[in-house]
């Protein structure tokens, strides 16, 4: 098996940790001083190693009612592993949101070594409670 084969194989099983909530197990697939963030938050949002990576996504996710993903392309290289996919979320007073996102991972001996997503911060401007954006802005760190 390649690398390229082997790449698909951790993301596959990071996107299935991810979306049924099992954070540690999906940030465990990140090296010690891997990161993750997303392009439109602020620059220095970015969370370092597997710790901080469960808690800039729970900050995200713990107020949420549902949390569902949509893969439509999975294409994995050497070092790098590209996902188009749509998020749907859901919060308990009734919004949701449809979120297109493009997240590419960087991989070094298997292991995540980048984590960077692409989305539009309007559609989640437009859909997204105030209340939720209140808890949001309290931060990780």
């Amino acid at each position: 098996m390649g690398a390229a084969d082997e790449n698909r194989k951790v993301i596959e099983g990071f996107w299935e940790d991810l979306y049924r909530q099992e954070l540690a197990a999906a940030a465990a697939r990140f090296t010690a001083e891997g990161t993750y963030t997303d392009v439109g938050t602020p620059d220095d949002d970015v969370a370092r190693g597997p710790d901080e990576v469960v808690k800039r996504l729970t900050l995200a996710w713990s107020k949420l009612a549902g949390l569902h993903d949509e893969r439509r392309n999975l294409v994995a290289g050497d070092q790098v592993v590209m996902t188009e996919h749509i998020e749907t979320w859901e919060w308990p007073t009734g919004e949701t949101m449809a979120l297109p996102v493009l997240s590419v991972h960087e991989l070094a001996d298997g292991s995540i070594v980048r984590w960077t997503d692409y989305w539009d911060m309007n559609t989640l401007v437009e859909a997204a409670p105030q209340w939720w954006f209140e808890h949001v802005m309290q931060g990780w760190k």
